[in-house]
């Protein structure tokens, strides 16, 4: 048989990783890869040793090749892919590979898993370049045939590295400086300015948070309330500090296994306790212990080795080269944690789950003694033997409800009678004594000076138990032996296995400590091949909206060939030798020419580079809601800047969280804020994993490890932000000050333009708001319910003074603002 390749005569070199990879990876690795357990007919693919072996593929000698053979064969019973695979090979791809195979079939490992080198920065390059970024770029888009974007309009870059760097938009002071700063450094000032901005950490803490699935409760029915607020505050702080990305995750990772280690860096360690953690009734403690472990594998794997490994959890991962036993050697460094399985116990609301380390903060230690104070205040005022008389009450009523008939006091009756067995059961005791004081004395009538006491002493038990703060954390104080689990069964343990790395990867050091440290200080290693591609691809994710690898949670086989893979192991190397830097790496970034070119398509971008991927303009995106909010804040003036604290509660349907068990059980509602802190970033906003905040669209769930965000467009997405009491009473706020500051309408119209846009709005503009302010002030002069009803929205003051239809019709216009495409969207 002779076979004719693509025609050509010169064919092109083909890349291994580039060309032949991805479609042996999609066609072929499913049955003949990595899982031995899956793999048929005794074939691998994936390996230079599978290919060549029995002639599979003989280089040079495509007609010869095994492989060539069963994808051009003509016997259903030979052809490859099978039928029943319902996989199919291209004409182009069996091209492809003939090809290759003529070729001499070259052989790569995955790009990915060889260590980066800094390649050499492209210098015969014409065009705009502000520093090394701009000539990788200019080099690719010359192989393609395509210009740059000149830069964009003042106003629009500093709204785009104002809010990329803080979350927040610029102010009018800070628009109108910029634009009156004609110096040749003038953006570069900027940058330095938002890098020092305490609002800084705050922006760069959000995508960390979904990562380490960081909630203010545990999950699942029983949704206990936990402290992980301390150690999102220490990612604030951290990132604010400019702390390089090594130490930032070594003391995460294993902050409580460093020498005479701080109560800092035990905090960091709660990056791996924010894991659900499942109190139900029915859930078997062991079990639910082995859970929070593969969860533990997964997210660590995930963020900083961008891989996807939970399937080595039952086999041999299918497509990278990471077997069932490296995930559990893996596992081996997390399971010595001193912890049960089970949600811990608390008072009314908390369950945070051992070990735990407690934080007196001044707060606390103030609110107790007040509480201590009022409890010494009632005892004063009472008789002598109040505690006396107060048994004697409680002695009282376990008699009668043990000479009731009534079918509902059959639980209360049986636990009185173990309280007073001669040998007392102290838990039902407690149980009982808990009931007469919080639930049977206060319908009593009368004996009011011993319910004042009884009162205050409980207020201040729960006080103790429910506010001190007690961080979940990492320990090293229950060694375990780690076994393989067959499939994944924690009751199925096989062979015993002890800590260490996946054999593809660089090993780990002979001198390392063999524990979480270890592994934390092993993904810094200088030959480690994925640690700083991963991070700089997500930063570059963070700015373009897509990473240099599109798939920014799995860089393994599956992944795409970057396009600029120069760039991803130029930043990689850069990242690792400028000490692991985060800040100067951004400020290379959103320096550079590729960052600060405008956003708009030209039809020869729009053909050739629809997604953007080669970089020839900027990249335009819809903000994410936690921003729109923040902005929407901001813009009115209602924004509290306060930094880091326990969560808040700002503005959520009426019953949000009606349909949860702990409502019944310990009558836990929804405990709006009042004052300040309902107009607090979204960062600090109290997020329940069950039900996470309803304005919340496109945001992470806080459930798994999640590095990727979640941008859609949908008609959901306008009934919030037209319709969510914080829009709406920001628009009304926003308007109130308008009024106040001119009586001239267009200069209001262009300062609530400015407000939420940060620019000045064009002719057009002017006059299709100015007709908008027409028919909306008819509407409410018509309909003056209507305007008083909008303007009672939210809760700060409505303001008197102002004509109640004059209000709401610029309400209804600063709203239609914020709703617009160009306040919506970061260009």
């Amino acid at each position: 048989m002779t076979l004719a390749g693509p025609a050509s005569a010169a064919p092109a070199p083909i890349s291994y990783n580039r060309d032949i990879r991805p479609i042996l990876s999609e066609n072929c690795f499913y049955c003949h890869g990595q899982d031995g357990n899956q793999r048929k007919a005794d074939l691998q693919l994936n390996t230079l040793k599978g290919q060549r072996a029995d002639g599979n593929i003989i280089p040079g000698k495509p007609d010869e090749s095994r492989l060539i053979q069963r994808i051009l064969s003509d016997d259903a019973d030979e052809l490859m892919p099978p039928p029943d695979s319902h996989r199919t090979l291209t004409q182009s791809q069996k091209d492809l590979i003939i090809e290759w195979v003529a070729q001499g079939a070259p052989f790569e490992n995955h790009w990915a898993f060889e260590a980066p080198t800094r390649p050499a920065v492209p210098t015969d390059i014409s065009g705009p370049i502000r520093n090394e970024i701009d000539r990788f770029v200019l080099a690719k888009l010359r192989e393609h045939h395509l210009q740059p974007s000149p830069e964009a309009d003042r106003s629009t870059l500093l709204r785009r590295v104002t809010l990329d760097l803080t979350g927040l938009p610029p102010t009018l002071d800070e628009l109108n400086a910029f634009l009156a700063d004609t110096s040749p450094d003038a953006y570069e000032k900027v940058v330095d300015r938002l890098l020092q901005s305490p609002h800084y950490g705050e922006r760069m803490a959000l995508p960390w948070l979904d990562a380490a699935r960081y909630a203010d409760s545990n999950g699942f029915q029983q949704d206990g309330d936990t402290f992980q607020w301390i150690w999102r505050d220490w990612v604030v702080k951290a990132l604010n500090a400019d702390m390089p990305f090594d130490q930032f995750s070594i003391e995460q990772l294993a902050g409580d296994l460093l020498p005479n280690p701080t109560n800092d860096q035990k905090i960091a360690t709660a990056f791996n306790r924010n894991h659900l953690i499942n109190g139900e009734g029915g859930a078997i403690a062991e079990e639910q212990r082995n859970v929070i472990l593969f969860d533990r594998v997964d997210v660590t794997s995930t963020t900083w080795l961008g891989l996807t490994v939970a399937c080595a959890q039952c086999h041999d991962h299918k497509y990278d080269p990471i077997t069932h036993r490296d995930y559990f050697s893996l596992m081996a460094a997390f399971n010595n944690v001193s912890e049960t399985g089970r949600a811990g116990g608390g008072g009314s609301r908390i369950r945070s789950a051992p070990p735990l380390l407690e934080l007196k903060t001044p707060e606390f230690d103030l609110g107790l003694a007040a509480l201590k104070q009022k409890t010494a205040d009632a005892i004063t005022a009472a008789e002598p033997d109040w505690e006396s008389q107060r048994n004697q009450l409680q002695l009282k009523w376990e008699d009668q409800i043990l000479a009731s008939t009534d079918p509902l006091e059959e639980n209360w009756k049986r636990l009185i009678e173990a309280a007073r067995d001669t040998k007392p059961n102290t838990y039902a005791g407690g149980r009982v004594r808990v009931e007469f004081d919080s639930v049977r004395l206060p319908k009593l009538k009368g004996h009011d000076p011993i319910k004042r006491i009884v009162a205050a002493k409980l207020a201040e038990e729960t006080f103790a138990k429910d506010e001190l703060p007690r961080v979940m954390i990492m320990d090293e104080k229950q060694p375990r032996e780690t076994h393989v689990l067959d499939r994944g069964d924690y009751l199925s343990p096989t062979e015993k296995v002890t800590i260490n790395t996946p054999a593809f990867l660089p090993p780990l050091p002979a001198d390392a400590p063999k524990n979480r440290l270890g592994i934390a200080q092993w993904l810094f290693l200088p030959e480690h091949p994925l640690t700083a591609r991963v991070q700089v691809n997500r930063m570059w994710q963070h700015f373009f909206g897509t990473g240099l690898v599109k798939t920014s949670e799995d860089l393994g086989v599956q992944s795409e060939v970057p396009i600029h893979q120069d760039l991803l192991d130029w930043l990689a190397v850069e990242f690792r030798d400028n000490g692991w830097r985060i800040k100067p790496l951004h400020r290379l970034i959103v320096t550079s020419h590729t960052y600060r070119q405008s956003s708009r398509i030209t039809p020869q971008q729009l053909e050739h580079d629809r997604d953007n991927r080669l970089m020839a303009r900027a990249s335009r995106l819809r903000l994410p809601s936690m921003i729109l909010r923040d902005l929407a804040l901001s813009a009115s003036g209602l924004l509290n800047p306060q930094l880091n604290g326990k969560p808040v509660y700002p503005y959520q349907p009426e019953g949000i969280w009606d349909g949860l068990a702990i409502t019944k059980e310990r009558d836990f509602t929804y405990p709006q804020s009042t004052g300040s802190d309902l107009y607090r970033r979204s960062l600090y906003t109290f997020w329940r994993r069950t039900v996470a905040p309803a304005n919340m669209f496109d945001a992470s769930t806080r459930q798994i490890c999640n590095v990727k965000p979640s941008l859609t467009n949908t008609p959901l997405h306008a009934l919030t932000t037209l319709n969510d009491p914080t829009w709406v009473e920001a628009s009304r706020v926003l308007a109130a000050n308008l009024i106040r500051q001119t009586a001239d309408t267009d200069i209001r119209l262009t300062l609530a333009w400015q407000h939420c846009i940060s620019r000045e709005p064009t002719t057009a503009d002017l006059s299709r708001l100015r007709q908008m302010l027409d028919r909306q002030l008819e509407h409410f002069q018509s309909d003056p319910s209507a305007a008083k009803k909008l303007l009672t929205v939210g809760a700060t003051p409505t303001s008197p003074e102002l004509d109640a239809s004059h209000h709401a019709a610029w309400t209804s216009v600063c709203l239609a603002i914020l709703n617009l495409d160009a306040a919506l969207t970061r260009e």
